[in-house]
């Protein structure tokens, strides 16, 4: 099974703790050991935030904050491939192809952002198209996709399972409200919903969520289903069924 895992920044490394980056590896290690091709998208976090907001202060524009973003992912993924210890590409990929070139050499795939405009979601997503993946993980600070941001609203509902055409439409309105926090950008839920991707938005504070996931199919996070689609076998073959 090919899988796409895309590992938020304040997820991967909120305090650049090395035990949190090693544990992230182990269980990127855990997914390959356990039959797996395994690209991995790393995010930039709070980090990220911070040269962003410092270096509007002195007038970049949005293109310059965007190229200060995706370095900053680069360098989050930089420390992701340290802690692979030779089992991933040598530095961040920088586009797709050369991302996949990884996968077919047998290497954990990993990169960062890749165009100013589109975040680490869309990248992910337009990984996983491009490489024809089985199943695709968002592992973010949120336990899954809600009916509204469960941060403002506390009688939102988390949905166990939608489809890739109603997580659009659920990121939709989050996304034309300053502040709102969807659990993937829109542009991410519009790649999913037209390359029919199977895929799971979950919190991915413990590592090993993201182990259970991807081998077995076990998560509290939501499954997003395309219409029609059957799980991953490998989740039977899992199983022992």
């Amino acid at each position: 099974m090919r899988v796409v895992v895309s590992i938020g920044g304040s997820v991967l490394a909120p305090d650049l703790d090395p035990d949190r980056v090693a544990a992230y590896a182990e269980a990127v290690e855990h997914v390959t050991a356990g039959g797996c091709e395994a690209g991995v998208v790393v995010g930039g976090g709070g980090v990220a935030r911070e040269y962003i907001e410092t270096a509007r202060d002195l007038g970049a524009n949005e293109v310059e904050l965007d190229q200060l973003g995706i370095g900053t992912t680069r360098l989050n993924a930089r420390l992701l491939i340290a802690a692979l210890d030779g089992r991933s590409n040598l530095s961040p990929a920088t586009g797709y192809d050369e991302a996949a070139a990884a996968l077919r050499r047998g290497e954990v795939s990993v990169m960062g952002g890749v165009t100013p405009g589109q975040t680490t979601d869309a990248v992910a997503a337009a990984f996983a198209e491009s490489v024809d993946a089985d199943l695709l993980v968002y592992a973010t600070s949120a336990d899954g996709v809600y009916d509204a941001d469960p941060n403002v609203d506390p009688d939102a509902t988390q949905f166990e399972s939608m489809s890739p055409a109603e997580l659009v439409d659920v990121v939709l309105p989050m996304s034309r409200d300053a502040g709102a926090s969807a659990p993937v950008d829109l542009l991410a839920a519009k790649l999913i919903d037209r390359a029919g991707i199977r895929s799971i938005v979950l919190d991915g504070t413990d590592p090993a969520a993201v182990v259970d996931a991807v081998l077995r199919g076990e998560h509290t996070g939501t499954d997003v289903i395309p219409t029609g689609s059957d799980e991953p076998a490998h989740w039977a073959d899992a199983r022992g069924e």
